[in-house]
């Protein structure tokens, strides 16, 4: 039987879980998912592994909305499925490194837009090169022209440079400017 002293100190540790599980899901939206999402990778995320069941028990979703959100949680590599020998339920774990998760998000979303982007540029670029080097286009349409031209060709120094900074995040380099320190509350 528990003692009145253990009864709280447990009743402590839900309160502290539900503070942190709270503010995961409200910030969650960060990463491009609903909070439910949050809360279900917050509730994972105190757990050493979940199956679908344990899952719809803590979380109290509805069964689709779970699958959905155990997906997107997924793609963005903030959940893994582990596989268990002999089960035919899927287990999953959250991945408790904070680091990972934004290094594995936000690396992929700049690789994203840099790569959308610097394509655009270059289809844009050649189009008003074609305007820019016809003799038959007046004088103003091809200043237009070549005053964007200039605009693309500068942003692309953004792209380059966030191609970079995911490469850096991605290879640990970035550690070597900006240090992971444990000592900071």
């Amino acid at each position: 039987m528990e003692s009145s002293k253990d009864k709280a100190a447990r009743e402590k540790i839900e309160f502290a879980k539900d503070q942190v599980i709270g503010t995961i899901a409200e910030t969650m939206d960060l990463y491009g998912v609903t909070p439910a999402a949050g809360r279900l990778y917050a509730t994972m995320y105190f757990e050493d592994k979940m199956n679908l069941d344990e899952m719809l028990e803590e979380v109290g979703m509805t069964k689709a909305s779970m699958s959905t959100s155990v997906r997107k949680l997924q793609n963005i590599g903030f959940v893994k499925r582990l596989f268990t020998r002999g089960s035919r339920k899927h287990t999953y774990t959250a991945e408790k490194n904070f680091f990972n998760t934004f290094m594995s998000f936000y690396c992929q979303q700049w690789e994203r837009e840099a790569s959308m982007n610097l394509d655009a540029v270059h289809i844009a670029e050649k189009e008003l090169a074609k305007i820019i080097n016809d003799p038959s286009i007046a004088e103003e349409i091809k200043a237009e022209a070549e005053e964007y031209y200039e605009m693309l060709n500068e942003s692309k120094v953004y792209y380059h440079w966030l191609r970079k900074l995911a490469a850096s995040i991605r290879t640990g380099e970035i550690f070597e400017f900006l240090p992971k320190e444990n000592d900071e509350s």
